[in-house]
């Protein structure tokens, strides 16, 4: 089997970059692991899209080691150039979460895509967000800072869209310390535009590894609490990414051929009960959907996100919001809302 890429000059240049993202992330992390004496590395998982025909993508993941307790760093590239009746040319975008096993370090999600239309229209979207189980305020002016200095004139927006984005209505609170959000982005100047989603992605990454590094080689050990508060936030990051997150559901819906994949961000372990503690601020029909998703966990404390319960997160998911489709409008969103199901439609 074989993933046929699509085949535009621009969609090429998009994969392209994604691709090269990717390379020097497992790289960064790889060589950070072989510096602390660690054997843990990531290996990669191909995935295909209608058998390929219509491309597909490969992630690099690790999991339950003594550094990360989970990772995915997937990149994926879909396209529809054998078929005239879709609006969409092609979609192609790196998507990784790193969740490491020390609670002081913290996790993060970066997400960098190229969407690119049939009329020759296209927009990036680019996503930065520094996820802490235990918050370290000089880690979070680390991060910003270099986003701003990655974006200087876009930086007030994207602060803005992805402190919207994150916000979690139920609990009052942002899912993480720093976030960095642009959604639908395009200007007059394709290369700067380019330029841009390149410059974020690697200051993302770049700072990301210097804050891990510099907080695993501290020698620093968690306390009793401080590990508590990391199953909280980890149950609060699924709670997030299954009842609000629009990419996360979108992937979903349009396909079911890398359920395991776009269910890479979700932590190795949370806290069943927690998760069920929140039912009852949900508005309806959602505390339908947290509901089920309890009931997909195993029945333990605290319970184990396998690769057999991402499969049942996933089908709980889709499940609702083809039955719920309204409830769509109850996710998070920054200033525009990306159509994304109707561009595979």
């Amino acid at each position: 089997m074989k993933r046929i890429p699509a085949k535009s000059t621009s969609a090429t240049k998009g994969h392209e970059l994604v691709s090269s993202l990717q390379s020097r992330f497992v790289a960064g992390l790889e060589k950070l692991a072989g510096e602390l004496g660690s054997a843990q590395r990531f290996s990669p998982v191909e995935w295909f899209r209608d058998e390929g025909v219509h491309g597909g993508g490969i992630r690099y993941e690790t999991a339950d080691g003594d550094l990360f307790g989970r990772g995915s760093v997937n990149v994926s590239q879909v396209h529809y150039d054998d078929n005239p009746q879709k609006k969409l040319g092609s979609a192609s975008a790196i998507s990784t979460i790193i969740h490491p096993v020390n609670a002081l370090a913290p996790s993060v999600h970066i997400h960098i895509s190229w969407t690119e239309m049939k009329d020759g229209s296209g927009y990036w979207r680019m996503m930065a967000d520094l996820n802490p189980s235990n918050d370290n305020v000089a880690d979070k002016n680390t991060f910003l800072s270099a986003l701003q200095e990655a974006a200087p004139t876009q930086f007030a927006e994207a602060e803005q869209q992805g402190d919207r984005y994150f916000y979690i209505p139920a609990l009052n609170r942002h899912r993480g310390i720093a976030h960095f959000y642009l959604e639908n982005y395009a200007t007059d100047n394709a290369e700067a535009d380019y330029q841009l989603a390149r410059a974020v992605g690697e200051a993302a990454i770049d700072t990301y590894l210097d804050i891990l590094g510099r907080t695993l080689k501290s020698g620093a050990v968690a306390t009793d609490a401080e590990k508590a508060a990391q199953l909280a936030y980890h149950t609060l990051y699924l709670f997030q990414v299954l009842t609000l997150d629009r990419g996360t559901t979108t992937g979903l819906l349009v396909h079911d051929q890398n359920d395991v994949g776009i269910m890479g961000s979700i932590p190795a372990y949370v806290d069943r009960d927690l998760l069920r503690s929140w039912v009852d601020r949900m508005q309806p029909p959602q505390h339908q959907l947290l509901n089920a998703l309890v009931a997909a966990l195993p029945d333990s404390t605290p319970a184990l996100v396998d690769t057999e319960v991402k499969r049942r997160l996933a089908a709980v998911v889709r499940n609702h919001y083809r039955a719920h489709p309204e409830a769509i409008d109850m996710q998070a969103s920054g200033n525009t809302v990306p159509p994304t199901v109707r561009n595979h439609s």
